[in-house]
């Protein structure tokens, strides 16, 4: 990989990060109900690609009884759902629900309008563009995590 590619993302995403981020506590007592905890958690998920909670806690560096309570509370709320894992049908596979995404969407770490406001700074093409090549890295990215899940329990 060149160098160079490492560098435009490094300098890429602090710069929406920046744009984007609100700096705010997000209690237990807000309408969805999340702690900052419960937030984070439910952006690893996704609503198509179960984890189990052994790699997400592994990830999240955890141990799996503290990840246990919070699965029980967000799936008590509707937020994620607990399937037999594919690969092997006595794991769980978390996946986020449609509640459990709006809840993420409203508790982000990058605030909805701002987020917005960025992406309509840009023409209808540049905006197809900017989105699937987000999704291309947030795609990569999930891989890379899958095929290296291994060597962060080592």
């Amino acid at each position: 990989m060149k160098a160079s590619h490492v560098t435009r993302v490094q300098c890429a995403y602090p710069q929406i990060y920046l744009a984007c981020h609100v700096r705010h506590i997000r209690a237990t007592s807000t309408v969805h109900r999340l702690s900052t905890r419960d937030s984070s958690l439910l952006v690893h998920l996704s609503p198509t690609a179960p984890i189990t909670p052994s790699k997400l806690a592994a990830h999240l560096g955890i141990r799996g009884s503290t990840l246990s309570a919070a699965i029980g509370k967000l799936a008590s709320l509707g937020y994620l759902r607990r399937e037999p894992y594919i690969r092997d049908r006595r794991v769980a596979g978390l996946t986020l629900t449609a509640k459990g995404a709006e809840a993420m969407a409203e508790t982000s770490v990058l605030d909805r309008q701002r987020v917005g406001a960025v992406l309509a700074q840009l023409s209808s093409d540049e905006l197809k563009r900017a989105l699937e090549g987000l999704e291309l890295l947030a795609r990569a990215s999930l891989q890379f995590m899958n095929k290296n899940s291994h060597r962060e329990k080592e």
